[in-house]
């Protein structure tokens, strides 16, 4: 990896639309391992997106907190509200994620799953495949998000427990 940035230091997180559309979003990065980035990104607009019969919010003032790694075929967007409660997470199926100085880069391939915080998930955006999922990239997305929910419960938790060891989370007070 060739990320020579400081902890701390502003940094771009770069997707790259299966359309080829390019959004970006200017982020924290909060930490560096080996094949592994994780950035902070402060939420400025609520949002929201539904799964099934649920309509899922996420407020403005909440933070994501998102994993990025070099070695997977998904990265995870953790959902903390502004007192840190836990309130959902968001996995992309990707490929080709990349570090270099001050930007992360990935490429988006469509289906993503939606995590509740009671743990029930939804896989998304099935409708906007050119072709059936078993077909779509050779079988490269299905595999991926079989591999995916495979750990994904597992992940979760640690996940959620690293965030709230590395942002100091308490209900009580804000973490950044």
């Amino acid at each position: 990896m060739e990320l020579e940035i400081q902890v701390n230091s502003a940094i771009v997180e770069r997707k790259i639309c299966y359309d080829s559309r390019i959004v970006e979003h200017k982020c924290k990065l909060l930490q560096i391992e080996r094949q592994k980035v994780v950035l902070l990104h402060k939420i400025e607009q609520s949002f929201s997106m539904m799964a099934g019969q649920k309509k899922k919010t996420i407020p403005k003032g909440s933070y994501t907190i998102a994993y990025y790694w070099m070695d997977r075929p998904y990265n995870l967007y953790f959902w903390r509200d502004e007192k840190g409660n836990y309130i959902g997470a968001y996995f992309n199926i990707v490929r080709n994620t990349k570090a270099a100085d001050k930007i992360i880069v990935f490429e988006d391939l469509i289906i993503d799953v939606l995590v509740l915080p009671n743990g029930e998930h939804f896989i998304l955006d099935e409708d906007e495949l050119p072709e059936p999922l078993e077909k779509f990239e050779n079988g490269y997305v299905q595999k991926a998000l079989n591999s995916l929910l495979d750990v994904m419960s597992e992940l979760i938790q640690n996940i959620k427990a690293e965030t709230e060891m590395v942002l100091g989370v308490n209900n009580t007070t804000n973490f950044v």
